[in-house]
C-alpha cells in the first residue's frame, strides 16, 4: 500500500491547515501577542528635553538665522529621571521584529508535525498497518532540519559582527565540545548506556551481508574510528549551535527569579533550568538505571521494573520535561524585556551624558531582537522533544508500561518476498522479477539500518543536546552572577 492511504490523508489535511488556518490562528503569534507580555517603548526626543530643562529645539531656518546651524547631538544627563512606558505586544508590533518569519514558521511548524506524529501514533496502535513507512518520521526530520537552520542562521549572524567576541566565543565552544564528545565517545556503555557499540556492531554486520548479497566484497563500509569522529565533529557543530541559546538562557533565568514572586513559580523555573542535567542523568547507568530497576532494597535486591519499562519512562520524563519547557516561556521573555529598564536602572547610577539617539537605540534594542531570544529559546526545545519522538519511532520503543520484544524497523512490519512467484505471461514475470529485486534490495537497507542503530545514534544526540544546553547554560549562569557583578 505504501504510503497512499491513511497517512497520506493526515499530512494532506495537515498541509491544508498550515496553509488556510495557521496564517489567522497562529500558535507562535499567540505566545507572544496573547497581551501577557509587554515591552518597554523608547522615550521621544521631545520627552527627553523636557525631562532634562532644555527649550523645544529651534528650527534650522531659525538657527540659519541667527547666524550658525547646530550639528551636536543633543545630549542628556545619565542620572535623568526617565520611567520607561510599557505597552502590550500585539501582533502590528511584532510582525516588523527581526527574525520573526523564522521563528512564527518553526513554531507553527513544529505543531503541525507534532500533531502529526501522534496522529501517526494513533493509527498505528490501532490498525498496525503491514507495509508502510511511518511518515511522522519525514515531518520530525523536516522539523529537525529548520531548527538547526534557524540556529545556523542565528550563529552566522554573530560571525558577521566584527566587534565583540561572539565570533571567538562559537569557535572556543566548538571545540571544547568536540573535545568533549571524543572523550565521552570512549567511556564504556557499563557508565553511558547509548547503545553505540551494539549498533555500530550490528550496523556493520548487516552491511558486510547485504553488500555480500550484491556480489561485492567489504570489510565493512566505514571504520569505528571514522564514525566516531563523524559524530565528534557533528557534536561539536551542535555546540556551537547552542553557545548563545545557553547564555542567554541563563541570563533570563535569573532575571526571570527576580520577578517571580509565587513559590510555585520560582520552583517551576528552577526545574525548568535543571531539566537538561535530568535528561543527562537518565543515561547514565550507575546514577539512575542500576538504582531504580535495582534498588538495594537490604540483603535483597528486588527490581522495579524491565529495561524496556524504563526506557519508556526515561522518553516520557523528556517529553513532560520539555512540556515544562514550552510552559514557562512567557516568564523568560517578560524577563528579557526587562532588560530595557534594568539598562536605564543602570544607567542613572553613572555619570556623565548620554545622546538621547544612543538612549533611545538602548531601549529599542531589547524589543527589536525578541524574536531572536523566542528562537533562542524555542529551538533546543523542539530539536529535544523530536530527536526523543524519532528515539521512540526508530529506535522501536513503546509508549506503554510493556515491553517490545522484537526489534523490527518501522519502515516495515511486514516479511519480505525471498523469491518471484511463476507467471504465465513474460512481461508481468518481467515486471515483477524487477519490483521483487527492489524490494529485496530495499529490505535489505532496512536491515542495515536497524532499530539498535538508530537507538544508539538518536539516544546520543539527544543526551548531547541536553547536555551541551546544561552546560553552556551553567557558565553562563556563572558568567552573569559573578564576573559581570564584579
Amino acid at each position: 500500500m505504501g504510503v497512499i492511504g491513511v497517512q497520506l490523508v493526515v499530512t494532506m489535511v495537515m498541509a491544508s491547515v498550515m496553509q488556510k488556518i495557521i496564517p489567522h490562528y497562529s500558535f507562535a503569534r499567540w505566545l507572544l501577542c496573547s497581551g501577557s507580555l509587554q515591552w518597554y517603548q523608547h522615550p521621544t526626543e521631545q520627552e527627553l528635553r523636557t525631562l532634562a530643562g532644555k527649550q523645544k529645539v529651534k528650527t534650522k531656518k531659525e538657527r540659519k538665522y541667527n547666524g550658525h546651524i547646530e550639528n551636536k547631538p543633543l545630549t542628556v544627563p545619565k542620572d535623568i529621571d526617565l520611567h520607561l512606558e510599557t505597552k502590550c505586544v500585539t501582533e502590528s508590533d511584532a510582525i516588523v521584529l527581526h527574525y520573526f518569519p523564522e521563528y512564527q514558521w518553526l513554531v507553527d511548524f513544529t505543531v503541525v508535525a507534532t500533531a502529526v506524529y501522534f496522529i501517526t501514533e494513533v493509527y498505528y496502535c490501532i490498525v498496525d498497518p503491514a507495509n508502510e513507512m511511518n511518515i511522522g518520521i519525514v515531518w520530525c526530520l523536516l522539523v529537525l532540519a529548520f531548527a538547526l537552520k534557524a540556529l545556523f542562521s542565528l550563529t552566522a549572524h554573530y560571525f558577521k559582527v566584527e566587534e565583540g567576541g561572539e565570533r571567538s566565543l562559537c569557535i572556543t565552544f566548538g571545540f571544547f565540545f568536540f573535545v568533549k564528545a571524543m572523550a565521552i565517545l570512549i567511556v564504556t556503555e557499563n557508565y553511558l548506556e547509548f547503545g553505540l557499540e551494539s549498533g555500530f556492531t550490528n550496523f556493520s554486520e548487516n552491511a558486510v551481508q547485504f553488500l555480500e548479497k550484491q556480489g561485492l566484497e567489504s570489510q565493512g563500509p566505514v571504520s569505528k574510528l571514522t564514525f566516531k569522529l563523524v559524530l565528534a565533529v557533528l557534536c561539536a557543530l551542535l555546540g556551537a549551535f547552542l553557545t548563545f541559546p545557553g547564555l542567554r538562557l541563563a541570563q533570563m533565568h535569573l532575571d526571570a527569579l527576580n520577578v517571580a514572586t509565587e513559590k510555585i513559580t520560582q520552583t517551576l523555573l528552577h526545574i525548568n533550568f535543571l531539566a537538561p542535567l535530568i535528561m543527562v542523568l537518565m543515561w547514565i547507568k550507575p546514577i539512575t538505571k542500576d538504582y531504580i530497576i535495582n534498588p538495594p532494597l537490604g540483603k535483597e535486591s528486588i527490581p522495579l521494573m524491565t529495561e524496556a519499562t524504563f526506557d519508556t519512562l526515561r522518553l516520557w520524563v523528556i517529553i513532560l520535561l520539555c512540556v515544562l519547557r514550552l510552559v514557562v516561556i512567557r516568564y523568560h521573555l517578560q524577563a528579557y524585556l526587562n532588560l530595557a529598564q534594568k539598562c536605564v536602572e543602570q544607567m542613572k547610577k553613572e555619570a556623565g551624558r548620554i545622546s538621547t539617539l544612543e538612549l533611545q537605540k538602548m531601549v529599542a534594542r531589547v524589543f527589536y531582537y525578541l524574536c531572536v531570544v523566542a528562537l533562542q529559546y524555542v529551538a533546543p526545545l523542539v530539536m529535544l522533544l523530536h530527536t526523543t519522538l524519532l528515539l521512540k519511532t526508530l529506535g522501536n520503543h513503546s509508549w506503554g508500561i510493556y515491553p517490545v520484544t522484537d526489534l523490527k524497523s518501522p519502515m516495515e512490519t511486514n516479511s519480505l518476498p525471498t523469491s518471484v512467484d511463476s507467471d504465465p505471461t513474460v512481461s508481468q514475470e518481467n515486471t515483477k522479477l524487477t519490483v521483487a529485486q527492489i524490494t529485496l534490495a530495499l529490505g535489505g537497507l532496512r536491515n542495515v539500518f536497524s532499530p539498535l542503530l538508530f537507538r544508539g545514534i538518536l539516544s546520543f544526540l539527544t543526551w548531547w543536546i541536553a547536555a551541551c544546553l546544561f552546560t553552556i547554560s551553567l557558565f553562563g549562569l556563572f558568567y552573569h552572577q559573578y564576573l559581570t557583578a564584579a
